[in-house]
């Protein structure tokens, strides 16, 4: 049987499919990878019935220009890239039908970077070590490692349960490119840096550069000095590390990290707080300020809880 239920009419600026991630294997050395804003993925597939570690498509800036092949239910959420289904401006953060031959595309960027198109059934390519996420440098997920083309074809599996259409309250979706400081926990390598330099990170305020991507974000700013070097023996990197190498320069390192680093690691983002620093463009403006583990822990369980609530009800059995 033939689930196609997209052909990429055009493939826009890198675009992807993108799950939660390649879980378990940074041991070996593959990174986990995944979508850049997980928060919009998982809230874009719960609004079409899928479980929120679903394959959906990630798009950047230029989004693609999608036709569908049969009727389904869809969702965008993330970053304000106009989307227009037949020329027609649609709204985010809310599933809703589209037929047999209309088309999905989008217009002049708004606000933010990475937005989300959740398919029910999810996008259907072959699972590689536990995901469907695509990791071009390493040439596996998605649709053969790559970046999606003009004339893919991509798949769904079947959904036989009637999907009810809901929406993403408005004091629920996040405001990007907000003049919020990014909160983060300081270390682990804390000692590395003196109190004065931590000051110097925290009330300076960093330009992101041009040297950006899916790996990691490479900020210009105050520079922030080393107590004796800036080199470590390498050890684990987590999503929104943040870096210092020998230039005092910091970098955020994003899904497509590596495993391990040798750098001083002044910091860590929240994790609440990485889908903000990933939805800014070069040019944006980042400040951050400490918070503790616990305040951290306490605003991951409101999210959890906030996309729990959001699973309930997304399907009428």
């Amino acid at each position: 049987m033939n689930n196609a239920v997209i052909k990429v009419e055009k493939s826009g600026l890198s675009t992807s499919i993108q799950d939660l991630g390649r879980m378990g294997y940074q041991q070996y050395g593959m990174v986990v990878s995944g979508a850049m804003d997980p928060f919009a993925l998982q809230v874009g597939n719960l609004l079409v019935g899928n479980e929120r570690n679903a394959a959906g498509i990630e798009a950047v800036i230029m989004g693609p220009k999608l036709v569908f092949l049969k009727d389904t239910v869809i969702a965008i959420c993330g970053a304000d890239l106009s989307p227009q289904l037949d020329g027609k401006d649609i709204p985010m953060w809310k599933s809703f039908f589209v037929q047999k031959g209309q088309s999905l595309s989008f217009g002049q960027p708004k606000k933010g970077v990475y937005t989300y198109i959740a398919v029910a059934g999810g996008i259907d390519t072959p699972v590689v070590m536990g995901s469907r996420s695509t990791y071009v440098k390493a040439g596996i997920g998605g649709v053969n490692g790559r970046f999606l083309q003009k004339d893919d074809m991509l798949h769904s599996s079947d959904v036989k349960e009637k999907i009810r259409l809901r929406r993403l309250p408005d004091n629920l979706i996040p405001i990007y490119q907000s003049d919020q400081k990014i909160r983060v926990i300081l270390g682990p390598d804390r000692d590395a840096f003196s109190q004065r330099t931590v000051e110097t990170f925290l009330t300076g305020t960093y330009e992101i550069t041009k040297q950006t991507d899916r790996m990691g974000m490479r900020l210009n700013g105050p520079k922030i000095q080393h107590v004796s070097k800036a080199d470590i023996i390498s050890d684990s990197i987590f999503l929104g590390t943040i870096q210092v190498p020998a230039n005092g320069q910091p970098i955020i390192l994003l899904a497509d990290r590596q495993t391990t680093g040798g750098y001083t690691r002044i910091a860590t983002v929240i994790s609440v707080d990485v889908a903000r620093v990933a939805q800014n463009l070069p040019g944006g403006k980042l400040q951050f300020e400490e918070i503790s583990v616990q305040e951290a822990q306490a605003l991951h369980i409101k999210q959890e809880k906030i996309l729990r609530q959001l699973a309930v009800g997304a399907r009428i059995y």
